[in-house]
């Protein structure tokens, strides 16, 4: 089992920039590939970024590619997301999935373990 915990949400105006962080606990975090997804209200959950478990490998989506970068540190057990040049549209909850996997996963159904998520809203 592990659990997961994000923070670093908040309220912020388009042009700036977030830093969440997921927190892991449980299982050896060092064995799951992790990933950020995003859920606004009405959609359906979208994957963000994804990076493996020796950070060679990441992923990320195209409505994020250029803005967004996906670290890890197993010693600290923590995947963090950094989002600049935030939009409206990056207005959603994100959540932190980890997922027992040989390549890093961009489908949110394969995930084995989420958090709770953390509010983001980019204002205009």
């Amino acid at each position: 089992q592990v659990q997961l915990e994000e923070s670093g949400g908040g309220l912020v105006q388009a042009g700036d920039s977030l830093s969440l962080t997921c927190a892991a606990s449980g299982e050896s975090f060092w064995l799951y590939n992790m990933g950020w997804f995003r859920q606004a209200p009405g959609k359906e959950r979208e994957f963000v970024a994804a990076v493996g478990w020796s950070s060679v490998s990441k992923l990320y989506a195209d409505s994020v590619s250029g803005r967004a970068s996906i670290s890890r540190d197993n010693t600290k057990n923590t995947v963090t997301l950094q989002m600049d040049s935030l939009k409206p549209e990056d207005t959603a909850v994100y959540y932190c999935g980890a997922v027992s996997s040989q390549f890093p996963e961009s489908e949110a159904s394969k995930y084995d373990y989420w958090g709770q998520g953390t509010q983001v809203t980019v204002s205009s």
